[in-house]
């Protein structure tokens, strides 16, 4: 029976008897495994509590997290939609450049259509209030669509540069100034000829002013005609293309030979009277598919 006890014995201080205490060895295990599991318990209670506390420290973070990224996408859809308005104001820009444009152009030159969408999109900002996954959806949307109207834009405008760059083009080869400054002796027209022959259909203008005066190109083009006539005297033609031309007539001296390429205020001439003359002048003309036509529809400034 001895075998199944523990026995304690308690030596106290002082001289007095040795105490002795027996406790059964199946209460001393079952005390340990309860010792045991008592410190299990107690080290699952501090985890798990430790667990709570930081899975409580996570789901705050996280619920801050989802508010600050809720109201990044509010910020983002508002300025998807400010992105959208400045397409807009491109758009009418857009319009509004091309409607000048051509108020400046002949009316048988076209100008090229516009590209562009329907200004009745579904606004992101709309979506605030739906469900996050609709808002992101018409967020996707939205920069797709930006970036589709970001691409028609950079068409028009190109399209619109080129279309500009034409008109500079054209302008620069329209004889639009005078080619020497003076006093308009003869209008373009029926009128009495200085030779006294009776009346005959004037080709041009002529121009009176000082012997030796520079004579300027009117446009940009190319000198097709440099040389002497009976008639016309030292003579100049250029092509500026578009079957339009312009002659310079009587002039004292030539300055361009055939084939010269020439820029709008180069110097082709100079004022004289050679040939069939009766004084120091110009005779200005403008052809259109070889058929002579008033420079005044031509020329900017009206003087003379």
């Amino acid at each position: 029976m001895s075998d199944h006890l523990f026995t304690l014995m308690i030596i106290p201080s002082r001289k007095s008897g040795v105490k002795k205490i027996s406790v059964p060895r199946v209460l001393v295990r079952n005390l340990f495994i309860a010792f045991v599991l008592v410190i299990f318990v107690a080290l699952y209670i501090v985890y798990d509590y430790a667990s709570i506390k930081r899975d409580r420290a996570e789901l705050v973070r996280l619920r801050a997290q989802t508010k600050e990224q809720s109201q990044q996408f509010r910020d983002l859809a508002m300025k998807i939609d400010g992105f959208a308005d400045r397409m807009e104001e491109l758009r009418q820009f857009d319009k509004k450049i091309r409607i000048l444009s051509a108020d400046q152009t002949s009316r048988d030159k076209k100008l090229p259509l516009g590209i562009g969408g329907s200004d009745k999109e579904t606004r992101v900002k709309d979506l605030l209030d739906q469900d996050q996954q609709k808002l992101i959806t018409g967020m996707r949307k939205g920069i797709a669509k930006l970036n589709e109207d970001a691409n028609d834009r950079e068409k028009s405008f190109q399209e619109l540069l080129n279309f500009l760059h034409e008109q500079k083009s054209i302008l620069a080869a329209t004889p639009s100034i005078w080619p020497v400054k003076g006093w308009v002796t003869s209008e373009f027209g029926v009128r009495e000829s200085p030779f006294r022959t009776g009346i005959e259909f004037h080709k041009g203008l002529d121009v009176s002013t000082r012997f030796g005066k520079e004579v300027v190109a009117p446009a940009d083009g190319l000198v097709i005609v440099s040389a002497y006539d009976q008639q016309d005297g030292n003579f100049v033609k250029i092509d500026h293309g578009r079957g339009l031309a312009t002659g310079f007539a009587h002039l004292s001296r030539i300055a361009v030979k055939q084939g010269m390429t020439v820029k709008k205020g180069d110097i082709v001439g100079y004022v004289g009277d050679t040939g069939r003359s009766t004084g120091s002048h110009l005779h200005y003309s403008v052809f259109v598919n070889n058929v002579p036509v008033n420079p005044r529809k031509y020329l900017k400034n009206i003087f003379g």
